[in-house]
Order: C-alpha cells, then structure tokens, then sequence
C-alpha cells in the first residue's frame, strides 16, 4: 500500500471511530418521530372530540326530522331531510372544538357537511303513520403540522343516525324489569312506615328474661320496590287499559337469577311477580341482564305486537339495583349485555337504589343517556323514579333507532 492510501485510509478510519457527532445525528433523526407521535397524540383526541359532536348533531337532527314529519305529514321527504341537514349543521358547529361560528355564514362548496344524505321511509298501519329517519354524514378533519410530518393532511370522520317517530295514538312497547333482591333489600329505608309508624323490638336483657321497646318503624327496601313497581304498571295500565299496546316481563336477582316472569301482555302478571319477592342472598346482576336482553330482541315479541296491534314497539329494560355486585367480572359482563342492547336499539332506564358508588357507575354506563338514569336516595325517590319511567315510556313516540 502506497503512503498516500495510507494516508487516505487513516483518515477514513478516525472519522469512522470518532463519535462525537452520534449525538447530534441521532437528535437529528429522533426529534420529527417524537414530534410526528406527539402530533397524532393530539389528533387522536381531536377526533374522538369531533366524532362524538357530529354522532350528537346527527341523532339530534334526525329525531327533529321524525317529530316534524309525525306532526305534519304533509311535510315533504326532502324537506324534512333538509331540516334535518341545518338543525345538524347549527349544532355541530356550535359545539365542536375548532369549529364554532355561525354555520349559515358558510358557502355550500365550501361546508364539510353539505354532503350528508339521508332517507325518509313512511309506513302506514290502521292505527296511524310512523316515519323513519335516517342521515349520514362526513366531516374532513384536517391533522396539524406535527402530523403532517407522517403524511397524513386529514381524517375523514363519518356516522350515520336514525329515528322513528310515530303518529299512532298507542305507542306499542315491550319492557323488562331486571331487579336487584339481594340481601341489602331487607335493610330499613328513611321513610317511616305511615300505617304502622312504630314497631316493638325485642331483646336479651339476662336471667333468661326477654325485654321490649318501641322503635321508628320503616319501610324497608324491598317494600319500597314493591310500590315503586306498583305505581309504574299503575301508568302502564292507564294508558293501555284493554292491554293491547303493552307486554312486560321481570326477573329478580342476588346472587344467582330466578325463574323469570316471561312476556305477556298488561302488566298484571309482573307486578304479581314483583309482590312475591323477598331479599336474601348476594348480588350478580350479570345473568338476569343477558336475559332481559335475549327476550326483549326476540322476533317473536315484534310478531306478538304485529298480530295484535301491527305495530313495532319500543323495547325497554328497566334495571335497578341498590348495591354492587360481589364479583367485578358480573361488572364486565353486565356493561358487555349493556353495550349490546343499546346497539340494538333497546332503551335502558336504571334506578341506583341508595347504592354505593361502584353499584351507581355500574347503572350510569349501562343507562341509554343521562336521562334514562336515576340516583334514588330514599324510597320516596324510588317511586317518584319509576312512574316517570312509566310516563316516558307510554309518551315515547319519537326514538334514536341507530
């Protein structure tokens, strides 16, 4: 080897094992991948954020639709799909982060929305009209800059919602009451028992003696569901008196499930099952859910319904518990029974009964909405909880059915 490839090779080999420069090179390379993870970070939360206004915007744009045709039939498919397309714009941009303004101040060929498309289906029973709704909508979402970085400009974000909404004056429905009697039930509520206010509590008081005082005598818990049940098929009674309108159906739970009381129609017969109850055991909420679910979305109930009043009726769970259940796989797969339901386009109303907290967020997931839940701190709560659930029940004639 000549000396100058000498030279030129040791020059080489001192770059090559100086590392004094790694540092930098490796920043160099490092700061756009943390910069670009950070800015997908950011855009993933921004989407769940968009997401959740646009869902809002459309099932509430879609049951303003349905409500407008049940009042005026008149009303033309287009325009109520019009309607439907402004009350979503005005409420989506309203909300949404980023994008809040006045919605009319912006150009068709310019709005992210004006592609929505929707269906208007119109059906005719002898009992009267039903109108369903239904609306899909996109909304480009543009990425920020760190973003960029990966290639990814923008996210398209879409949903789809849809309503019916009746002008029958019966408003057919299906409901399962799914109740806690655990041994908690038996324990004494705030309210004092009016026809027999105080009670005598005997003890031990030595040399084989039994002694005797007078106590506050309360209405217990299970009691309490007892007349809460009585005043929700009071209003179902009332508004279907010839029982042609209205199926129910119960079962009870502590520990394990009870022999349900199955579909039938009026509500005679489950409040009857109601009655019967006594509070003992444990608390697993997991089987009388799955249960509920399974008999509510059997076909035979929309056939039942067809043949009698050629409706399709609304599907209610009503679920109520007033503790937690024992094991947190009941949690699990409760809110999995839950989740399915609503899919299904059950609407879940739950009573928390002077619940604990882990029993309460239990009920708060497994509710439809906000609305459809209720937190009972006394027995008085209880019953005024379960005949507003009665009254929205028979009121209800306009629903998300997606």
């Amino acid at each position: 080897m000549t000396k100058p490839d000498r030279q030129k090779k040791s020059i080489v080999s001192r770059f090559l094992s100086d590392r004094a420069g790694n540092f930098g090179i490796t920043t160099a390379i490092i700061i756009p991948v943390v910069a670009a993870t950070a800015g997908v970070a950011m855009d993933y939360n921004r989407m769940v954020q968009v997401r959740a206004a646009l869902q809002d915007s459309a099932d509430s744009a879609v049951l303003s639709a349905a409500n407008a045709l049940a009042k005026n039939d008149n009303l033309s498919d287009e325009a109520a799909l019009e309607l439907a397309r402004k009350f979503m714009k005005a409420q989506f941009y309203n909300v949404v982060p980023g994008a809040s303004g006045d919605s009319s101040d912006i150009p068709a060929d310019e709005d992210p929305l004006a592609g929505a498309v929707g269906n208007v289906e119109r059906k005719s029973s002898s009992s009267g009209k039903t109108f369903d709704v239904t609306l899909s909508t996109s909304y480009v979402m543009p990425t920020n800059g760190l973003t960029g970085l990966l290639g990814w400009k923008e996210v398209t974000l879409g949903v789809t919602a849809s309503a019916q909404a009746t002008t029958e004056s019966k408003n057919a429905l299906s409901m399962y009451l799914v109740l806690d009697r655990s041994g908690s039930m038996a324990w004494d509520t705030t309210m004092v028992n009016e026809a027999q206010p105080t009670k005598t509590v005997y003890y031990s008081c030595g040399n084989k003696k039994t002694c005797s005082y007078q106590a506050t005598n309360y209405v217990v818990k299970i009691d309490a569901l007892k007349l809460a049940v009585a005043n929700l098929t009071t209003q179902l009674t009332t508004a279907d008196p010839e029982s042609k309108y209205v199926r129910t159906a119960a079962v009870a739970y502590e520990a394990k499930m009870y022999t349900p009381a199955s579909f039938n129609w009026g509500s005679a017969h489950t409040l009857s099952y109601v009655q019967a109850l006594v509070a003992s055991g444990g608390t697993d909420s997991s089987d009388a859910m799955a249960r509920a679910y399974t008999d509510v979305i059997k076909s035979s109930e929309d056939t039942a319904h067809k043949n009698k009043n050629g409706q399709v009726p609304s599907k209610f769970i009503v679920f109520m518990t007033d503790g937690d259940n024992n094991q947190s796989s009941a949690d699990t797969k409760t809110k999995a029974t839950c989740e399915s339901a609503k899919k299904a386009g059950v609407e879940i109303f739950t009573v928390a009964f002077m619940a604990p907290s882990k029993g309460q967020a239990l009920l708060e997931y497994c509710a439809t909405s906000t609305s459809h839940y209720y937190d009972a701190q006394d027995a008085a709560e209880l019953v005024a909880a379960f005949k507003e659930i009665g009254d929205k029940a028979v009121q209800a004639s306009t629903r998300l059915t997606n």
